[in-house]
């Protein structure tokens, strides 16, 4: 029951994402439109999914529903040192062949030079990588960026992998447990 109810708290979660919540309602709306009688509603709701889509992909849109967080917790500025550097799992694919930081997609790269930048303004520190395999992959998404970060010069004794967490509120709390 519990992988069950994690698969469908990923897969409603992906609906919720601005892009395919647009794309649903506009797909409701080329239903209304085309298999009913209700052309005002169908029309309306095209228009909501469209407007929507369009102000969610205009960067200023973007920036000022994202400002809020940003604000709350800003980049460290090296007011303090510290011990340990968190780097939570992203997108990532795994290929032998492949340069390690061509595995990592989305927005997995940047947090992995992040990392390894705070790593080097705090000597002495611990990176950990956190995340599960996805399906199909031979490494996990911790092993994928801790790869990445040995790649760029961080000695594998400096980096601790947590590779079963699957979200980020697992990887909060085994993170919680390791450090």
């Amino acid at each position: 029951p519990k992988p069950m109810l994690f698969s469908l708290k990923k897969f409603i979660g992906g609906l919720l994402l601005p892009l395919p919540f647009c794309l649903m309602l506009m797909a409701l709306a080329l239903f209304l439109l085309w298999f009913t009688r209700w052309q005002k509603t169908g029309k309306g709701v095209m228009t909501a999914g469209w407007l929507g889509l369009l102000l969610l992909s205009l960067q200023p849109v973007a920036d000022s529903l994202l400002h809020p967080l940003e604000d709350t917790w800003p980049t460290w500025q090296g007011a303090e040192k510290v011990g340990y550097i968190v780097v939570l799992g992203g997108g990532y694919t795994w290929n032998n062949d492949w340069a390690p930081s061509s595995n990592l997609i989305n927005n997995s790269l940047p947090r992995v030079t992040e990392g390894v930048r705070l790593w080097l303004a705090n000597p002495g520190s611990t990176l950990i990588f956190t995340g599960a395999a996805a399906k199909g992959n031979p490494v996990s998404t911790a092993e994928a960026g801790a790869r990445v970060a040995e790649s760029l010069g961080v000695p594998r004794e400096k980096i601790i992998t947590l590779d079963t967490p699957k979200d980020t509120e697992e990887e909060a709390t085994a993170v919680a447990h390791t450090i």
